[in-house]
């Protein structure tokens, strides 16, 4: 039975000070993390975990980085997506010291289009609530310019069957390091939750899910850590 980890990076200087719509912006983790990051490395490395697959954002490379501080394993972050950074970042020689941590911009986070970097109580003064909801939690509304849920799962839900179906097929435990709305795509997939119901699923920062999964990845226990 294999497991696997879902992980809500921590809060961002973005989440925590300015309440801002941060989606594509890379900005980096709120000051003050650091027992959040323990606490965080306690519950996942009491298992053992053979890999791990990470936005490409700073702060949810930053966040798999952090809890790193708090274990025995080393980092390897190697880059999936187009690029030097693939072609030239090979590495083969993984020790049982090292930890791989897969990066791909395909567990970004959702874009949010026209309003990434506005703050969100000005928008619900402006849109109202109700239409600033729809665009943060519905499936197929997106907001001005961005991506709805759905998009997402476009894109989130190849991407974790040609890699991460494939190392948890051959009992492998995984951990996965993004965002809100990428997390929310995957979940969608995994529980089978319905195009309505989906609204009302969020997961706070550093929130961590564990999946037992069956031989054929279906769901046999879900805890929220």
């Amino acid at each position: 039975m294999a497991k696997l980890f879902l992980l809500r990076h921590l809060k961002s200087q973005w989440n925590e000070e300015e309440n801002r719509f941060t989606g594509w912006v890379d900005i980096p983790l709120a000051e003050g993390q650091e027992e959040s990051a323990k606490v965080l490395a306690q519950k996942i490395f009491q298992n053992k975990i053979d890999a791990i697959y990470c936005s490409r954002l700073f702060r949810n490379i930053d966040t798999a980085a952090r809890i790193f501080e708090h274990d025995n394993k080393y980092p390897i972050f190697i880059h999936l997506d187009l690029g030097k950074m693939k072609k030239w970042g090979h590495f083969k020689d993984i020790s049982e010291n090292d930890l791989p941590v897969f990066v791909s911009e395909k567990l970004n986070e959702r874009y949010y289009g026209d309003l990434q970097g506005l703050n969100k109580e000005e928008m619900i003064k402006k849109y109202g609530e109700e239409k600033v909801r729809q665009w943060r939690r519905s499936y197929d509304m997106a907001p001005p310019g961005g991506e709805s849920l759905k998009d997402v799962v476009k894109r989130v839900v190849p991407f974790y069957k040609k890699y991460i179906e494939k190392d948890l097929k051959t009992g492998k435990n995984i951990l996965i390091v993004a965002s809100h709305n990428s997390l929310r795509a995957l979940v969608k997939h995994i529980e089978k939750i319905s195009d309505n119901d989906i609204i009302n699923f969020e997961i706070h920062f550093g929130g961590l899910i564990e999946y037992d999964l069956g031989k054929s990845l279906e769901v046999k226990n879900k805890c929220n850590l």
